[in-house]
C-alpha cells in the first residue's frame, strides 16, 4: 500500500490536473503518463488518484458549505442586530400628545342679564 501511495503521489504531483472523479479515464490518463507493465498495479494506482481526488472534491465541497452557513449566519446576525437597532430607534423618540381642550365660548350679553 505504501507503494501505490507513493507512486500515486508521483504522479499526481506533476499531473494532477490530467486526473478527475472517473476510474476508467484516470486510467486512460495514466497509461499516458507513466509506463506501468503489471495491469493490476496501474488498476490500483488509478484506483487510489481515484479514491483521492474524490475525497479531495467532497472536503471542499464541505469546506464551502460551512463557508456559506458562516456567511449566512452573519448576514442574519447583521439583519437582526439592523432591526434591534431600528426598533430601539423608534421607541426612543417620545410621541408627543397635544391635548386640546374645548373652550366654553364666553358668556354674552344676553346670557349674563339672565
Amino acid at each position: 500500500m505504501d507503494r501505490i501511495k507513493r507512486l500515486s503521489y508521483e504522479v499526481l504531483d506533476g499531473h494532477k490536473t490530467k486526473f478527475g472523479e472517473d476510474f476508467a479515464d484516470n486510467k486512460k490518463a495514466l497509461d499516458q503518463i507513466s509506463i506501468v507493465r503489471s495491469k493490476g498495479l496501474k488498476n490500483e494506482i488509478a484506483g487510489y488518484i481515484t479514491k483521492f481526488i474524490k475525497k479531495e472534491i467532497r472536503e471542499q465541497k464541505a469546506k464551502q458549505a460551512r463557508i456559506d452557513a458562516s456567511k449566512a449566519e452573519l448576514l442574519s446576525e447583521e439583519q437582526s442586530e439592523i432591526e434591534l437597532t431600528e426598533e430601539t430607534t423608534v421607541e426612543e423618540v417620545p410621541e408627543t400628545v397635544v391635548e386640546t381642550t374645548e373652550e366654553k365660548p364666553s358668556e354674552t350679553a344676553e346670557e349674563k342679564t339672565e
